[in-house]
């Protein structure tokens, strides 16, 4: 099954970064062009200067940067994240959802019991169907590579 939008826009910066546009409808891409484009425009120009004013792209980057360092870069805040919204319960308290970029199938994304590992109680893990609304908007806890 097909999920992405039927309608697709991409705008190419002058420094060569792109930037993506989707939507269902004629109306939808209006409106989501309206709303976003000063924005886009405004984040394009900044990660560009950003990207300008640092070493070469082929340079290593550090495999977990520390989220202050990149909003300091960025003059942006750290935004902390508590279980709301699409935060699972198992009796052992909140379970963790994880975004696993491998799996038997490939990329996977779940909610997992914190009971530690072997814990004969633990909760079996609730996985989360890909292509459905929640796949799409799965706010992970964890990336496991």
């Amino acid at each position: 099954m097909h999920t992405e939008a039927p309608i697709s826009i991409t705008v190419k910066s002058a420094a060569g970064s792109l930037v993506t546009v989707r939507a269902a409808n004629a109306d939808e891409l209006d409106q989501t062009v309206a709303l976003t484009l000063a924005s886009l425009s405004s984040a394009v120009a900044e990660l560009e200067a950003a990207v300008r004013g640092s070493a070469p792209v082929n340079t290593a980057v550090p495999p977990e940067p520390a989220v202050a360092s990149i909003a300091s870069a960025f003059n942006a805040s750290e935004v902390v994240t508590t279980p709301g919204a699409g935060a699972r319960q198992c009796p052992h308290g909140t379970m963790t959802r994880i975004h696993g970029l491998t799996g038997k199938f490939g990329p996977y994304k779940g909610h997992f019991c914190p009971a530690k590992q072997g814990d004969p109680t633990k909760c079996t893990t609730i996985y989360v169907k890909a292509g459905s609304g929640e796949f799409a908007t799965f706010m992970a806890d964890q990336t496991k590579a």
